[in-house]
């Protein structure tokens, strides 16, 4: 079986380590501890992996967060993946900060990447796997707050959870959504 992995993100120096770049860092970390890269390619940098029997294709999307659903239309349809087999991993300033939650689907919650990917899949039945950010901002500093970075305790909470992140990815991955959410949304 294949798996489509997406880690949304926004591209260039200077949203390398924002908070919004969640995704690309755990697809990332998932790439490092596996010992693979990625390549760039068509709306993204993509690597290829195996869990066991299944094969992963992980894709940090090239269009910059609001246009995320170009590129996972497009290696959807490239790489022949079923809706249910796509997992998307998003920031979520309403979780508290490292806090895991996965979804088979729902309302993109005001994240405009998910809208977009809601768009271009014309449906909001798809997997995500939100990580929280937390949302200790004065009103109207959101948008300063997820493309600031993380403080160092945060660095280090992080260290910790992207761990429980990619044991998620995987585990979403061999054993399935609805198992996968029961043994990590309360982890």
């Amino acid at each position: 079986m294949k798996f489509l992995i997406v880690g949304l993100g926004n591209i260039g120096n200077e949203y390398q380590n924002t908070r919004h770049n969640i995704g690309f860092k755990i697809l990332d970390a998932l790439a490092e501890a596996s010992n693979i890269t990625f390549s760039t390619q068509r709306y993204g940098d993509v690597a290829y992996m195996r869990v066991k029997n299944q094969n992963l294709v992980l894709l940090k999307p090239s269009t910059y967060m609001n246009l995320s659903g170009e590129a996972v239309r497009y290696w959807k349809n490239k790489e022949n993946i079923e809706l249910e087999n796509i997992l998307v991993i998003v920031d979520d300033i309403s979780l508290p900060f490292g806090a895991i939650r996965l979804k088979g689907k729902g309302s993109d919650g005001g994240h405009n990447g998910l809208k977009n990917i809601a768009a271009m899949l014309q449906t909001e039945s798809y997997s995500r796997l939100r990580f929280g950010i937390g949302n200790d901002f004065p009103r109207g500093a959101q948008i300063d707050y997820v493309l600031g970075t993380f403080s160092e305790e945060q660095q280090n909470i992080f260290k910790e959870r992207v761990g429980v992140a990619i044991d998620a990815i995987k585990n979403f991955c061999l054993s399935g959504l609805a198992f996968t959410m029961t043994h990590f949304n309360n982890k």
